[in-house]
Parts: C-alpha cells; structure tokens; sequence
C-alpha cells in the first residue's frame, strides 16, 4: 500500500525492523533439546511444533575446512533455537571415513535439485541456493530469515521418543498434512559427537556432530514405507501420519528430526523443494543458554537503532 507520509513511512519501517529483530531472536516452540541425564523409559514428545527449517550440509572427513566448522555448529545451531535443525551428510566417495547408507540417500535428494553440489562445506538451507564455505553462514543466516519469511504456513508436527531393549524407538503422535499429493514424512536421524571410524582420510578430530546415520520415509499418499535406511526397523501400517514410527541403535546423543516434504520422484517433477514443515527434539548437552531478557535487551536495541535510521532519514 502507498503511504500518505514521511512518519507513517517511518513507522511501518520501525515495526517491520522489530518483528524481524524479533522473529531472529525469540524462538517458537517447534524444538525440543533433552539433556543428557533424560530418562525415556517413558515416552518423551517434542509437543507441537512444525516451524524448524532443514539446514543441510555437505561435509566431509577429508576435508580440513569442515573440520574447523564442525565444532562451531553446535553452538550456532544453539543460538538460533528451533528455528533451525542441522545435518551432516557425508559422501560415499571412497575417501571418507562415514560413508553412510542415508547420506548417500539424502544427497540423491539434494542433487536433484542442485545438482552441482560438489565442494565442501556447503549449506543448504530448504533445498534453495548452496553456500559454500568457512565464511558462508552470513548467507546462511539471510536465507533462514527469507525462507522463514516466505513460509507462511506449516504442518503441524509431533512426535515422541521411547527406550527400547535395542535402542530408541521415534513414533509420529500426530499430523495435520497441508497437502497429502506428492508428500511424505521423513524421519532423520543425527548422530552428536559419533566416533569416527578407522577407515578413509581423516583430517580433522576423532568425532564429528552430527552425522546422518538413520532415514526412513513413508509416503502419505500410498500409507507405505519407501524407505528405511540405517534403522533397526520402520513401520507403518495405514496413514502414515498417525502411525509412523522407527527405531534405532542406543547412541550416546543424537537428534531425531520429522519433515513434511515433497518425495524425490515430486521434486524430479519439478516440485518446490522447500519443505511443508519440520520438528527436532535433540538428546544433547546444550551449549549456549537460552535468556529471554537478553533478547529482549536486543531487541530494544534493534528498535533503538531504527529510530535513529528513521531520524536520519527525515
């Protein structure tokens, strides 16, 4: 809409300065981080969320750059709240020391829709535009905020988490799919701090964070299973959305993450490859601590730094 002065102008600058100020800083309930000491002898649910954006990144053991990075990204990941769930893919490419099964499966994914996804690091944030690089994340974190912006709306997402004899078992509480035609549920499954093994190049530390070892997914369309990767098993009997679940082996830490996203053969059709929504609960230490005055401190600031902007315009 055109506006009829120089203060309204100011105005509408003022408050679209602060909500952005504030959607980067105040984080929405999508997330849930456990800590270590959790006892899941009894389900543990992430709640309600949907929010979380799929930050992926093609890395590699071989490759010195990615090694500085992977210590960084915990604390990043931490910063940004739920807003973001990140993970590791590594290549099956002879050279590094993972090679996982659902990598390679994830990767198939993400080339299909920038098939020139070769360097490392590399970040994708919702299948857009690869950042590649030690300095890449100022991109990064611009388009976490523009995707976030151009989401408007998500699937509602929930999902708990249960010991078992063998390991965990993740199983969908519930989903209210925004579209069911050419969509699945995918399931991710993070390994924190996972040994590296005695194979391949390494150049970096003994561990690497979060490293995708698990991957299952079950078309909403069909009700079926279309892939299970990495897992002690999958299951689902109907629907998918009320009847999802996997298991997986007992590791130390890990993130579970739950996506809404179109299916290969869809984005091979030219679907857009931005998901419907995701939720992540993470069994880890924390490494920032959350403080809600201190962003509120923050954003007070931003809001002061538009006035004088606006003064200085005027």
């Amino acid at each position: 809409h055109r506006l009829g002065s120089s203060t309204n102008k100011g105005l509408t600058v003022l408050g679209l300065m602060v909500y952005l100020c504030a959607l980067l800083l105040v984080e929405p309930v999508s997330a849930i981080i456990v800590q270590l000491d959790q006892d899941f002898t009894t389900p543990v649910s992430t709640g309600e969320g949907g929010r979380t954006l799929l930050v992926e990144e093609y890395t590699a053991t071989w490759c010195s750059v990615c090694s500085e990075v992977d210590p960084e990204l915990e604390t990043v990941a931490d910063s940004h709240g739920s807003r973001i769930a990140i993970i590791a893919l590594h290549p099956t490419d002879g050279d590094d020391a993972f090679e996982p099964a659902a990598a390679a499966h994830r990767i198939e994914r993400m080339k299909t829709v920038n098939p020139s996804i070769a360097s490392t690091p590399t970040f994708v944030v919702e299948g857009g535009t690869p950042r590649g690089g030690y300095e890449a994340w100022q991109d990064v974190q611009r388009d976490i905020l523009n995707t976030e912006l151009e989401r408007q709306k998500v699937t509602p997402l929930s999902f708990e988490v249960q010991e078992t004899d063998s390991g965990y078992k993740a199983s969908v509480i519930n989903t209210e799919p925004l579209t069911r035609n050419g969509t699945q549920l995918t399931f991710l499954v993070v390994q924190h701090g996972a040994e590296v093994p005695e194979r391949g190049i390494n150049v970096g530390g003994s561990t690497r964070d979060r490293v995708l070892l698990g991957t299952a997914e079950c078309n909403l369309e069909t009700g079926t299973l279309s892939a299970s990767i990495g897992l002690l098993n999958a299951t689902s009997n109907n629907t998918c959305s009320a009847d999802f679940s996997i298991e997986f082996p007992k590791y130390d830490s890990w993130s579970v993450i739950l996506v809404h996203e179109h299916t290969l053969d869809a984005l091979r059709n030219g679907s857009e490859p931005m998901s419907y929504g995701a939720v992540e609960m993470a069994h880890r230490s924390r490494s920032v601590e959350q403080s809600s005055n201190a962003s509120w401190v923050l954003i007070g600031l931003c809001a002061a730094l538009s006035l004088v902007a606006i003064g200085r315009k005027k």
